[in-house]
């Protein structure tokens, strides 16, 4: 089975390589990586890795943290196949199929961010609507979207007062973006994390921006 495991670690020639060696000395094989987040001292790295039946996912922590200055932040499984060119692909398909641009955008979202689900909201009368969604869509349940309105690109707290329960138990941190106008926007949930660093948050409103282009959604 494949994993994701994000880590923290020091931004010094020789660290990613030592990590690597821990994780192939315990069994697993690294598929892909994603350079998360680089800021002065440290990095962080998804590390897409498959793991015998017979090895527990406890164990990538084990070996990953046996190098020094390295953190493991999560372990999660794999929510789809490690590809090098999500974000590309996503590009290409909108720019494809203007007319289905949402579809498309809430559909290969959860695959560029590694997230369990994507989905478009309008706010209608005070209360969330679905317009499209993508990956493990959940409930809205005419949630009070407090995140609206919306102007730019953003992680949201989990436990806010608005979040569902159901999504507060399964410890999903979430980020949104607007598509267009304050009232229609992506919403992106990553259930049992880890939080939407701020990268991938830029990531996203680069996308959703870009998405506002190619469907003509300025000001609607």
């Amino acid at each position: 089975m494949s994993y994701v495991l994000r880590i923290v670690l020091p931004d010094r020639p020789g660290s990613l390589g030592a990590v690597a060696t821990a994780l192939g000395k315990a069994g697993a094989d690294i598929l892909a990586m994603d350079i998360v987040e680089r800021s002065v001292g440290h990095a962080v790295d998804d590390l897409v890795v498959d793991l015998p039946p017979n090895r527990q996912p406890d164990s990538l922590i084990t070996a990953a943290e046996s190098v020094e200055g390295v953190r493991v932040e999560s372990v999660r499984p794999d929510p789809g196949i490690a590809e090098t060119h999500r974000e590309w692909e996503l590009v290409e398909a909108l720019a494809l199929d203007p007319k289905n641009a949402l579809q498309t955008l809430a559909d290969m979202l959860p695959r560029v961010l590694r997230a369990g689900w994507a989905i478009v909201v309008r706010v209608v009368d005070g209360r969330a609507e679905l317009v499209v969604g993508g990956g493990g869509v959940p409930s809205l349940n005419g949630i009070v979207p407090g995140w609206a309105p919306v102007t730019k690109a953003t992680g949201l707290d989990g436990e806010a007062h608005w979040v569902p329960a159901d999504w507060k138990t399964l410890g999903t941190e979430m980020a949104v973006a607007p598509l267009g106008s304050p009232d229609l926007a992506i919403l992106v949930g990553r259930p049992g994390g880890p939080a939407l660093r701020s990268s991938e948050v830029a990531r996203l409103g680069h996308l959703a921006g870009l998405t506002v282009v190619v469907a003509g959604l300025e000001g609607k």
